[in-house]
C-alpha cells in the first residue's frame, strides 16, 4: 500500500503567503521561503507553491522564490500559477522545482498537457482543477458567461448531470467545463496528477468536499488531491477513507498553527492510514 501524502499548501500573493475563504478574503501567513523551511523539517511529504495572481494579472511565475525554496527544502515540491508553456515547464524545473501544476493555461490551450507529458513525462504534470457547484439554469444565472475554448471537446461540456464546473484564473472565470470529465480528459492527454480543490469548501473548515474527490478518484488513474475545506483531524481521515484520495493539501491549519503535519500524521496512523511517520 502506497503511504497517504500530507501537503502543505503556500499560495503567494505579492511575495507572501496568503490565505482566505472560497478564494477571497486573503490575510497574511508569512514568507514562502521561511514557511517552506518549516514545513519540510515538521514532516511534510510534498509542499505545493501557488502564485495565485500570475494568471489573474498575466505573468508569469515567481522565479526567485522558487530558486529560494527549492534551496531550503528536501522533499518534492509543485510550483503553479501562472504557467502558459512548456518553456515555463522547463523553466520551473530548472529552478528547482519537482512538478508544475497547470490550470488556466490547460484549459486555454489543453495540447500543453501532451507537450509538457511528452518532453517531461507525466510524473511532472500536475492539472490543477478549481471546481464549484453547478447552481441550476445556466440561463437563470444572471451574469454567466463562461469562457469555453474551441478546442475543448464536446464530451466535456457541461450538461444536466453535471454537478461541478471548472474555474480559472483564481476561480473568476467560468468555464461551462465539467470538472470530473476535464479531470479524465486531462489525464487521457498526460497529467500524471490531479490537484482538485473545491471552491464551495476552500477555507470553510467543514471538511473536504467528498463526493467530488470520490468520483475523481474513481474515474482516474493517477493520484488524486484533495484540496479545500480541512478543518478538523477527522477531515484528513475522511478525505483518505470516503473521498478515496492519494493525498491531502491543507493550508490555514498549519499556517496558523492549529495543527502541525505531526499531529495529523499521528491522528492517521492511529486509525489504521499508511503514512510516513
Amino acid at each position: 500500500m502506497y503511504a497517504k501524502r500530507i501537503i502543505p499548501c503556500l499560495d503567494v500573493k505579492d511575495g507572501r503567503v496568503v490565505k482566505g475563504t472560497s478564494f477571497v478574503g486573503l490575510r497574511d501567513a508569512g514568507d514562502p521561503v521561511e514557511c517552506a523551511r518549516l514545513y519540510d523539517k515538521m514532516g511534510a511529504d510534498e509542499l505545493v507553491l501557488l502564485d495565485i495572481m500570475a494568471s489573474h494579472e498575466g505573468r508569469g511565475t515567481m522565479l526567485e522564490i522558487v530558486r529560494q525554496v527549492a534551496e531550503q527544502v528536501f522533499i518534492p515540491f509543485t510550483v503553479g500559477g501562472g504557467i502558459k508553456s512548456a518553456d515555463d515547464f522547463k523553466v520551473m524545473l530548472r529552478a528547482g522545482a519537482d512538478k508544475v501544476a497547470v490550470n488556466s493555461a490547460a484549459v486555454r490551450n489543453s495540447a500543453l498537457i501532451s507537450e509538457a507529458a511528452e518532453k517531461f513525462g507525466s510524473q511532472c504534470v500536475v492539472l490543477a482543477i478549481d471546481a464549484r457547484r453547478t447552481r441550476g439554469s445556466r440561463a437563470e444565472n444572471t451574469g454567466y458567461k463562461p469562457e469555453t475554448p474551441a478546442d475543448i471537446p464536446a464530451e466535456c461540456l457541461l450538461d444536466e448531470n453535471s454537478r461541478y464546473e471548472v474555474y480559472l484564473n483564481g476561480g473568476r472565470v467560468p468555464t461551462g467545463i465539467d470538472a470530473l470529465r476535464w479531470a479524465e480528459y486531462g489525464v487521457r492527454l498526460g497529467a500524471g496528477e490531479i490537484l482538485l480543490t473545491s471552491m464551495d469548501c476552500d477555507g470553510q473548515k467543514d471538511g473536504y468536499e467528498l463526493q467530488l474527490t470520490s468520483a475523481v478518484s474513481e474515474t482516474v488513474s493517477v493520484p488524486v488531491i484533495a484540496s479545500g475545506g480541512a478543518g478538523a483531524l477527522s477531515h484528513f481521515y475522511d478525505a483518505f477513507t470516503a473521498g478515496k484520495a492519494d493525498a491531502v493539501l491543507a493550508a490555514s491549519l498549519f499556517h496558523f498553527g492549529q495543527l502541525s503535519v505531526g499531529q495529523v500524521k499521528a491522528y492517521l496512523h492511529g486509525r489504521g492510514v499508511s503514512v510516513r511517520m
